[in-house]
């Protein structure tokens, strides 16, 4: 006879930790590679610990949320508070103890850190230690294909000590790209037993999204009811600097029987956001907010938009003609990747200099054809992470000598 307080087998544990402080792709990232795992065969429980609070609002099986207190990144690389009126110190000791007590806790068998090895500020440093101490997680590390210009990743990883970091406490690196894109081992002198830790898996397919839609997501692009015709669509990611390419889109003149869509993002200031709503006509849609844009991207004929991973990743798996017109501060990271793409006649650049209404204007009524990704690029990642995350659920971890 089963008791009905026999307690179920328990799951594997999968942790994933996001810093997210500009912008929404870190975030958006990180969500998507917990829905896969979660919805695999691998039956493991994913926490996504990460700073964006609209995060902790999607309902997924397997897949609950720590969010930390926000932090802010400027535009010349200086963090602070999002919200608190507390100092950055503070703010990273809270975040820092927060996140350590949360993984004592759970005790994740793999933790999957996101672009930053020691995360803000090196707030894991003490989650790092102590987990490498314990022995029983898995810490992997997880970059998107560009970080930026080699002597700015040198100099930033050099006063972070990251690599003494990759060094002590992860098992492997994780690349979320095509390394005939772009190389990063062979873009960065890095040690050579740290490079030995890389594993490139290949970019993420952001087809796998339209997988997890809930119904906020298709009453939001219902509610749009757009008219008859083809669809422009401008993206600025979180908005924070986007607010220049959404004005030039809300002024430049759309192709005949065609509708325009613009998304903010959260992060744009309200003022800009009340003058691209002024500017809103039949033809004309503005959202402060999508929460899944690929709804709208599959259907589109154009995008322009900014060149994040994510927003990036989105154009190449939907095969969509686009214009990327790419941040170019405080990280060089977007350019470099679109110039690659752009070389490979995958992508449009446009250099944000050179970008207005008339540029746009010109762009849309060109009739080049949608790019053919799917034999140029691997798009495979998240086959291959999911692959990877079951080896290492499978064998035995025997963890190097951990820190003093």
């Amino acid at each position: 006879m089963i008791s009905l307080f026999t307690k179920p087998a328990q799951k594997r544990r999968i942790a994933l930790y996001s810093h997210d402080t500009m912008g929404l792709g870190h975030k958006r990232r990180n969500l998507l590679i917990a829905q896969t795992l979660a919805s695999s065969a691998l039956s493991a429980d994913a926490l996504l610990i990460s700073g964006m609070q609209d995060a902790s609002g999607l309902a997924i099986p397997g897949v609950d949320y720590l969010t930390l207190p926000a932090l802010h990144k400027s535009v010349n690389g200086q963090y602070q508070s999002r919200r608190l009126n507390i100092s950055l110190k503070d703010m990273i000791t809270l975040r820092s103890q927060v996140i350590r007590t949360t993984l004592e806790a759970f005790k994740p068998d793999i933790l999957i850190v996101d672009n930053v090895p020691r995360g803000a500020v090196r707030e894991l440093d003490p989650t790092l230690r102590y987990l490498r101490k314990q022995g029983h997680t898995r810490c992997i590390l997880g970059l998107r294909d560009v970080l930026d210009e080699p002597i700015a990743v040198r100099r930033e990883w050099e006063y972070a000590a990251n690599e003494e970091a990759i060094r002590e406490y992860y098992d492997e690196v994780w690349v979320y790209g095509d390394r005939s894109v772009y190389d990063i081992t062979q873009e960065h002198s890095f040690s050579a037993d740290v490079t030995a830790k890389f594993r490139y898996l290949g970019y993420l397919d952001q087809r796998s999204r339209l997988k997890y839609i809930h119904a906020e997501s298709l009453r939001a692009v219902a509610d749009l009811e757009l008219p008859q015709g083809r669809l422009a669509l401008c993206l600025v990611g979180g908005g924070q600097d986007g607010a220049s390419l959404a004005q030039a889109f809300a002024q430049a003149i759309l192709p005949p029987h065609t509708n325009g869509v613009i998304v903010t993002g959260p992060f744009m200031s309200s003022r800009v956001r009340q003058q691209l709503q002024a500017a809103q006509s039949d033809r004309l849609r503005v959202l402060d907010y999508l929460p899944e844009p690929t709804l709208l991207l599959r259907q589109a004929d154009w995008v322009v938009a900014m060149g994040g991973y994510n927003t990036t990743c989105e154009i190449l798996s939907f095969e969509k003609r686009s214009l990327i017109v790419p941040r170019i501060k405080p990280r060089r990271e977007q350019i470099i990747r679109a110039k690659r793409l752009q070389q490979m006649n995958l992508i449009d650049l446009l250099h944000p200099e050179q970008m207005n209404a008339f540029a746009l204007s010109d762009w849309m009524a060109q009739a080049n054809a949608a790019p053919q990704v799917r034999d140029r690029l691997d798009l495979n990642g998240l086959t291959r992470l999911t692959q990877r995350v079951e080896q290492m659920l499978t064998t035995p971890h025997y963890p190097s000598q951990h820190a003093s």
